[in-house]
C-alpha cells in the first residue's frame, strides 16, 4: 500500500509508517496544483494532509481509498467530493485536545493580565506598573465554554482549577450530562453568552455553526468580557466582532481568523492588527511536540487498521442512518458464484444494496449472507433468487 503524506508530519509517524511495511512518499510542500500532479503520479492509496486543502480535482478519478486529516478537524477536505469517488475520509479527535485548551487558557490568562503589552512595553524600555495593574483577575468569575468534546472538557478543567464557575452549551448535552461535569446547563448560547465573563469557542465547524456566533450572541457580552476562539475562524461572524470590539471594550483572543494567509510564513493584513483589545497567535493551537506526536501515532493507527481490515477507524463519511428497508438473510453452501448469483437478480430488478456481510460457519461448508436493501424485492425476484441455483439453502426477508 502506498501513503502519499503531503504536509509537516512528525518523523516517528514516517518511521512507523515504513516500518508498517508502507510505500511511503513525504513532500511537505505539496500544494494545489502541485498536489493534483503528485496524485497521478504517484497513484497512492493514502494521502495524509495536516492543514493541506483537499479538492474534488484531487480525488476525482483518483487512486485513493482513504485521505486522513493528521488532526482533529476535516474542513479542509472536500469531503462530499470524498464520499461520491467512494474514498473515505478519517481523523484524529481528541490527540490535541490539551494543546489547544492550553492554548485558549493561555490566551485567557494573557487577555486579563495583559502580558503581551506588558513585555512590549518593557522592550521598548519603558515601564508602566500603574496601567498594567487594572487587571480583573480569574478566581470567582463565570467561563462559558461553548462545545463540549474533547477540547471544551480540557477547558472545563482548566477553568475550575482556577477556581471558576462554568456554564457551557454543546448541542449533544443534556443537563443531566453537564452536570456530572460539573458545568451549569445552559439551553442556548445566547444564554451562555449573557452569564459569561469569559466566553471560549470549541466549536466544529459545519453548515449549522457557520456564523453561529454574530450579533445575536455579541450583543449579549457584557462589557470588557474576554471572548477567546481556538476552533474555527468562519463559526465567528468576524464583522460583528469587531463592531462589538469597538462597542463594549472586549477583550479577544484568536488563534484563527478571516484573511488568515494559507501559508506557513507570509504577510498579513487585517483591521485585527489596529486593536489593541485584540491578541491573534499564528494557529498554533496544535501545535506542541505532545499533541503532534499522539496525532502521528493515531494516523499510523488509522492506515494499519485500513490496510488490514479495509475500514478504517474515525471514518467521518460513513452514513449514520442507512436508507435500507429490507434485510435478506440467504442461507447457502459456501460455493463459488452463490453471491453473485443473488447480486445479479437483485440487480435485474433495480434494487440497490445498502450493506452486505456473508458470514462463513466453521468447518460445515455453509454460509449466511446478510443484504441490506432499499425496498421489498417482489416474490418472483426471491422465487428466482432461492431457485436458480442449486447451492442455496433457504432466504428470508424481513423489514428493517
Amino acid at each position: 500500500m502506498k501513503v502519499l503524506v503531503a504536509d509537516k508530519f512528525e518523523q516517528s509517524g514516517l518511521d512507523a509508517l515504513t516500518a508498517s511495511g508502507f510505500d511511503v512518499v513525504s513532500d511537505p510542500s505539496l500544494k494545489e496544483e502541485a498536489l493534483v500532479a503528485a496524485i497521478r503520479e504517484h497513484r497512492p492509496d493514502v494521502l495524509v494532509v495536516r492543514s493541506t486543502v483537499v479538492t474534488e480535482e484531487m480525488l476525482r478519478d483518483s487512486s485513493l481509498s482513504l485521505v486522513v486529516r493528521a488532526g482533529a478537524g476535516y474542513n479542509t477536505i472536500d469531503v462530499e467530493a470524498a464520499s461520491r469517488s467512494g474514498i473515505y475520509v478519517s481523523n484524529c479527535p481528541g490527540k490535541n485536545s490539551v494543546a489547544v485548551a492550553e492554548l485558549a487558557f493561555g490566551l485567557i490568562l494573557a487577555l486579563d493580565r495583559r502580558i503581551p503589552d506588558n513585555v512590549i512595553q518593557f522592550r521598548e524600555g519603558k515601564w508602566n506598573k500603574k496601567e498594567f495593574s487594572k487587571a480583573r483577575g480569574l478566581y470567582g468569575r463565570t467561563l462559558g465554554v461553548l462545545g463540549l468534546g474533547n477540547i471544551g472538557q480540557e477547558v472545563v478543567h482548566r477553568g475550575k482549577a482556577f477556581g471558576m464557575k462554568v456554564v457551557g452549551w454543546s448541542r449533544w448535552i443534556t443537563p443531566e450530562i453537564a452536570d456530572d461535569m460539573g458545568v451549569g446547563y445552559r439551553p442556548t448560547i445566547e444564554e451562555v453568552a449573557e452569564d459569561s465573563d469569559v466566553l471560549t469557542i470549541h466549536l466544529a465547524l459545519t453548515p449549522e455553526t457557520q456564523g453561529i456566533i454574530g450579533e445575536q450572541v455579541l450583543s449579549r457580552l457584557k462589557p470588557g468580557t474576554i471572548l477567546v476562539n481556538t476552533s474555527r475562524a468562519k463559526v465567528v461572524d468576524q464583522k460583528a466582532l469587531l463592531k462589538y470590539a469597538k462597542e463594549r471594550n472586549l477583550r479577544i483572543g484568536l488563534d484563527v481568523f478571516d484573511e488568515e494567509p494559507s501559508v506557513a510564513e507570509g504577510e498579513v493584513n487585517s483591521e485585527l492588527m489596529t486593536m489593541p483589545n485584540v491578541y491573534v497567535t499564528h494557529h498554533i493551537g496544535a501545535s506542541t511536540d505532545q499533541a503532534q506526536e499522539a496525532v502521528a501515532e493515531e494516523t499510523v493507527r488509522i492506515i494499519r487498521e485500513f490496510a488490514r481490515s479495509g475500514q478504517p477507524p474515525n471514518a467521518v463519511n460513513i452514513r449514520s442512518e442507512s436508507p435500507a428497508s429490507h434485510l435478506i438473510a440467504v442461507r447457502h453452501r459456501d460455493r463459488v458464484g452463490v453471491i453473485a448469483h443473488v447480486l445479479g437478480e437483485l440487480q435485474k430488478a433495480s434494487i440497490n444494496v445498502q450493506e452486505m456481510e456473508n458470514i462463513v460457519l466453521e468447518e460445515a461448508g455453509g454460509a449466511i449472507c446478510y443484504l441490506s436493501v432499499t425496498t421489498k424485492p417482489p416474490s418472483e425476484v426471491l422465487d428466482r433468487i432461492r431457485y436458480g441455483n442449486e447451492n442455496i439453502l433457504s432466504l428470508v426477508v424481513r423489514e428493517l
